[in-house]
């Protein structure tokens, strides 16, 4: 071979390897200067990854320690669709591990668009460890807690739930979101390319929620959803409520709403049937609210219990005619007699002697018209007409429960204040939270405890011998009042003649009240009276709760008479 060829072929040879040199570097100057910011953000996403680190969810315990709401391990599965190689392969398998449909997951795995994508929140850790022990490309897992709730469908209305995101949806899970979510941590981790963790190049630990002991008792609470339950089939009725408080403390002991609901299965349940009639709903109270113009009388001293009104059978107000429940002629009865027969004519006729400002200003001094700033969310504040609105014959129907509405939890509290010698707790269901302060209730002298003392011994007469003897607990003074009201007639106006809300209220003790308990019927049928289908409740509710919290007997004598 010429020296001339060799020559040639060598400036051949190094003239190539320029032009190729030269592409490569007007390529990566293009690279740099074209596509640098997007494959900078490629690269992040490839090999960079913050992960949140959930935080641990407080725990919701009745008020002896019994799990209402606990967290449970589980593992989200997730992927980076950028990253999965064989989309159907990894689809086929992450379905068969997890019991997941593999049509739904194979679109997501092909979506290259999107760098992250979910396959399962909140799986059995045991069906997600056999997938990660696959070590499929570009799948990946992390620690989270199921929301679950041990004993069912028990104070579901109270505890409400959590979504699955574990923040607050309802109840006190929402209210209390703050004190029970803490606060997730994050990790910043570094990936090879093929998905798998070469480091932890920044992190935050997770602060985690606190524990909250609730003031229900979760054996009364079953006991009282129990027996609203089968009042609302024995009277075929839409609804039952029940409040059951220690008005010594403001502690609530029992709240529980028929129908109810599984905590567990929240969203396959409608919503209306989520509420917690208790604190969200108001109703017309009929005779359990006499005892604000009554007491409002009593405390002014405008009555005293012997207090005699000669009453006809009815009385006129504006233009509506009022008279009681039962036909009667012309009578004299005192004051206490009007509460005991509860005398709708009576009660007027006490009340049009204070006036419409002076009965205003008591309904007001009951907490009717405001929340009663329980820790609950949607509590609604009732619906009381201001005294410069009303018509003429509201003072005639305002005294006996009508033209006002209320809730449960109101009225319970109101009838707490008599039973505390005139002193009013804010109602509340939380008793302490682990490791963290609660807001000691406030409290507020509603009545004198003279006045209080007085209308309890009306209160007992009712028991005794007038409209609430279905709710006479042998061996026990018990105080209280019936009420039935006939519901609003949202079509044709005024108010219904076939469906009525029955309630009773009161307490037991009489003298030294442990409880006080509060029952609605909403829409019975085969009777409208609180006497007949709330009151038996009542009694059902007191019986168990004297002897669970072992309540010595008052009356001794009555005890095994039935």
């Amino acid at each position: 071979m010429t020296t001339r060829l060799v020559n040639r072929r060598l400036r051949l040879l190094v003239t190539v390897f320029v032009l190729a040199f030269g592409v490569v570097l007007v390529r990566a100057g293009w690279l740099q200067a074209v596509r640098a910011g997007s494959l900078d953000r490629l690269a992040a996403s490839q090999h960079r990854e913050t992960i949140s680190i959930p935080a641990r969810r407080g725990t919701l315990y009745d008020r002896s320690g019994v799990e209402l709401a606990i967290g449970e391990r589980a593992v989200t599965v997730y992927a980076n669709p950028q990253q999965v190689e064989d989309p159907r392969a990894v689809a086929i398998a992450a379905g068969r591990a997890l019991g997941i449909e593999p049509g739904t997951l194979y679109p997501l795995l092909t979506d290259r668009s999107r760098g992250f994508v979910y396959l399962a929140r909140q799986a059995d850790p045991q069906k997600a460890e056999l997938l990660k022990r696959q070590d499929l490309v570009g799948v990946g897992f992390y620690p989270e807690e199921r929301r679950t709730y041990p004993l069912g469908a028990v104070a579901s209305e109270v505890v409400g739930y959590a979504g699955v995101d574990n923040k607050g949806l309802a109840g006190l899970e929402l209210s209390l979101d703050g004190t029970l979510g803490g606060e997730n941590g994050e990790k910043t981790i570094v990936r090879d390319p093929i998905g798998h963790e070469l480091d932890v190049v920044d992190s935050k630990d997770a602060v985690d929620g606190h524990d909250v002991y609730l003031t229900i008792d979760n054996t009364l609470q079953r006991q009282v959803e129990r027996i609203l339950q089968e009042t609302r089939r024995k009277w075929n009725a839409v609804a039952t409520t029940a409040v059951i408080l220690d008005p010594r403390t403001g502690e609530i002991l029992a709240m529980a709403v028929e129908p109810g609901f599984d905590a567990n299965r929240f969203s396959k349940v409608p919503r209306d049937r989520q509420r917690n009639r208790a604190v969200t709903d108001t109703y017309e109270p009929g005779s359990t609210f006499k005892v604000v113009a009554v007491g409002a009388a009593l405390e002014t001293g405008k009555v005293t219990p012997r207090t005699r009104f000669t009453l006809a059978p009815t009385i006129e107000v504006a233009d509506r005619t009022i008279h009681d429940a039962e036909p009667r002629g012309t009578e004299t009865l005192t004051v206490s007699q009007i509460v005991s027969h509860s005398s709708n004519v009576g009660v007027v006729t006490v009340a049009l002697g204070l006036g419409r400002q002076t009965l205003s200003d008591w309904i007001d001094r009951f907490g009717f018209g405001h929340p009663t700033g329980i820790e609950y969310p949607g509590e609604t504040p009732g619906i009381v007409v201001p005294p410069e609105q009303w018509s003429g014959s509201t003072i005639g129907n305002v005294p006996i429960g009508h033209g006002i509405a209320v809730t449960p939890l109101q009225m319970a509290s109101a009838y707490a204040a008599i039973a505390n010698d005139g002193v009013e707790i804010v109602p509340h269901l939380v008793e302490r939270v682990v490791a963290g302060t609660v807001k000691r209730p406030e409290r507020r002298r509603v009545l004198s405890a003279r006045t209080a003392a007085q209308l309890t011994v009306m209160l007992r007469g009712v028991v005794d011998e007038g409209s609430g003897v279905e709710a006479h607990v042998p061996g026990y003074r018990v105080a209280g009042k019936t009420g039935t009201a006939a519901k609003p007639d949202p079509v044709h106006g005024g108010y219904s003649d076939s469906r009525y809300v029955a309630s009773f209220v009161g307490f037991a003790p009489a003298k030294n009240p442990r409880f006080v308990a509060l029952v609605t019927v909403d829409e019975p049928r085969g009777t409208i009276w609180g006497g007949t289908a709330a009151a038996p409740a009542f009694r059902e509710i007191a019986e168990f709760a004297l002897q669970y919290f072992q309540v010595p007997p008052d009356v001794p004598g009555e005890l095994g008479t039935g």
